[in-house]
């Protein structure tokens, strides 16, 4: 089996995703209008809301939502074959993520920028606000709490990735500082990535390495502190000083990696080694149908791109027509990630006989991140001759950019939320900026050394969560967006079909691992996955309500005037 035939049949379906799909959303359903003011101009601060390019816009919103997870998922999920994870991938993307983030971005921008956490508030009911808002919470601290973990130990074991990946913000603090001043965007966009992947060429001679104990702390407990520290200043800029061109040029660095990876493919015509369906499980393997569907989120749909583009997102959009092509193809270029992640970790280029594919994902989670980069940089070696240190620290570097952009994001809307609580609960202190960001970096260290010691690799506790929690929220968002159809008087089966499919399998999920970590006694995870749960639950009862309300008030015979 050639991976050519994978490469075919997922491009096809998102190219018809994009040309097709969305743009029926965008006409029919959503009603998309050039001339609605958006809260980037109604609210304009120029700190949060801040009209921005579509373009410049599409790479925040993109690096943001990508993180690794697109590139840890599918990883994880092959060991059930590459055939499922194709077709979720290539599905999910056109029929539920793109319609997801694109659907987020449209009803936050209709409601002044509100986060979906205060949005379900004025579109469901005021008790759903808080319960949104839990939810939302937890997934933060989990995302910015473990891609800490995941940058330190590619820091660490790729230490070449290091220069480049902390060059890359002195390059994007120059470029934010030449988009503020009108210099024209495509010259930009030729020096940035140039000088990003200059940066890649130096660094791939250039390791840096911390020593092994700094203060009590190893290697990547340091790196968490710095991580940290840097994530907390980035959060509080202005969005156009770092945050904007910063994702702008990681979106770029993007498309040159993309390019050589599929161009690699094309010229190499790598076989693929893993198996369709593996029938080689092992016995404590969880099952295929519903784990597949919350070990790839990223990439086909995933509730994280709810928060950010209800939280960052919506607030920089300039006409509301771009949020079709920030939201729907944010989530193709994610899903194309998510394809030749696959095309990575199951082809020649990670092993060149079954048998020693085998070896490699002899259980579920033996593969991740890593096993990407190391896939990856054989077959970019492979097709176009790169010497195989400088494309591994290529790939290091833009799975540790994506990641760091995404703690960014995080962080700032971790941030988001404390404010938002304190604007719920009157406790005007959360909205001073540095004191609310102060609490969501000290909640992510908190959990990241108290329950993870002196690596501060806690944020894996309560990591196995994330799928499931993450998933759930995707369809709570679909909720909130379907619920806004419904009072529009719109169609909304294009947004309640997946809602439906996303909160059936994540819920049965959360039950199965719900009972394997009782039975292991582990309580932590049983209390929030309880929460999460139970949360859910709530927030689709109050939403059932309102909708048959609404139905029922609708469908009454008006009162006329009795002569």
């Amino acid at each position: 089996m050639h991976a050519l035939m994978i490469v075919i049949f997922g491009l096809t379906g998102m190219t018809f995703g994009w040309f097709v799909y969305s743009k029926f959303i965008a006409e029919k359903i959503f009603q998309l209008d050039p001339d609605f003011v958006t809260p980037a101009h109604e609210l304009r601060d120029g700190v949060d809301f801040l009209p921005t390019n579509r373009y410049v816009l599409w790479g925040h919103h993109f690096t943001s939502v990508a993180g690794a997870a697109p590139i840890v998922g599918p990883a994880i999920a092959v060991y059930w074959g590459w055939v499922p994870a194709v077709l979720w991938v290539t599905l999910g993307t056109v029929f539920f993520a793109g319609v997801h983030d694109f659907g987020a971005i449209w009803a936050s921008a209709r409601n002044k920028g509100k986060s979906m956490g205060a949005l379900s508030e004025d579109v469901i009911g005021k008790r759903t606000r808080a319960l949104f808002m839990i939810v939302m919470f937890l997934l933060l601290l989990m995302v910015n709490a473990v891609f800490g973990v995941v940058i330190s130990r590619l820091f660490v074991e790729t230490s070449t990735a290091v220069f480049p990946a902390w060059a890359a913000i002195v390059v994007a603090l120059i470029i934010g500082q030449l988009i503020h001043r009108n210099f024209n965007l495509t010259v930009l966009s030729i020096c940035g990535v140039a000088a990003l992947y200059a940066s890649i060429y130096i660094g791939s001679g250039l390791p840096i390495i911390l020593p092994e104990q700094i203060l009590g702390l190893t290697a990547n407990g340091s790196w968490i502190i710095i991580l940290f520290a840097y994530a907390a200043i980035a959060s509080v800029l202005p969005v156009w000083v770092l945050l904007q061109p910063r994702d702008f040029i990681n979106g770029l660095q993007l498309f040159v990696g993309l390019f050589l990876l599929y161009g690699a493919v094309l010229l190499s015509l790598p076989d693929i080694t893993a198996p369709a369906f593996n029938s080689m499980v092992s016995e404590n393997s969880p099952s295929l149908v519903p784990l597949l569907f919350v070990t790839i989120a990223c990439g086909a749909v995933s509730g994280f791109h709810g928060i950010v583009s209800s939280g960052t997102t919506s607030k920089q959009l300039d006409k509301e027509p771009d949020s079709r092509f920030v939201g729907y193809l944010g989530a193709v270029g994610e899903g194309t990630l998510a394809l030749v992640t696959i095309i990575a970790v199951t082809g020649v280029g990670l092993a060149a006989t079954p048998e020693l594919w085998h070896e490699i994902y002899d259980q579920y989670g033996s593969a991740g991140a890593e096993t990407f980069v190391q896939g990856g940089a054989q077959i970019i070696q492979n097709g176009w001759g790169v010497p195989l240190g400088i494309s591994t620290t290529l790939l290091a570097t833009m799975v540790i950019l994506f990641a760091a952009t995404t703690m960014d994001t995080g962080v700032r809307l971790q941030r988001y939320i404390i404010q938002e609580w304190g604007q719920i609960y009157n406790i005007p202190v959360f909205s001073n900026n540095l004191l609310a960001t102060f609490i969501a970096v000290g909640s992510c260290l908190l959990l990241a050394f108290g329950a993870g010691g002196a690596s501060g690799s806690g944020g894996l506790t309560i990591w196995p969560l994330f799928g499931s929690t993450n998933q759930i929220l995707a369809g709570l968002t679909l909720l909130v967006i379907s619920v806004m159809l419904i009072k529009a008087g719109r169609p909304a089966r294009y947004t309640l079909i997946p809602m439906t499919f996303v909160l059936i399998t994540s819920a049965w999920a959360a039950l199965i691992k719900l009972v394997e970590w009782y039975q292991n006694g582990d309580w932590l995870l049983v209390i929030i996955d309880l929460i999460v749960l139970v949360t859910s639950v709530l927030v689709t009862l109050e939403a059932v309500s309102v909708i048959t309300k609404y139905k029922s008030e609708s469908s009454s015979p008006k009162p006329t005037n009795q002569l």
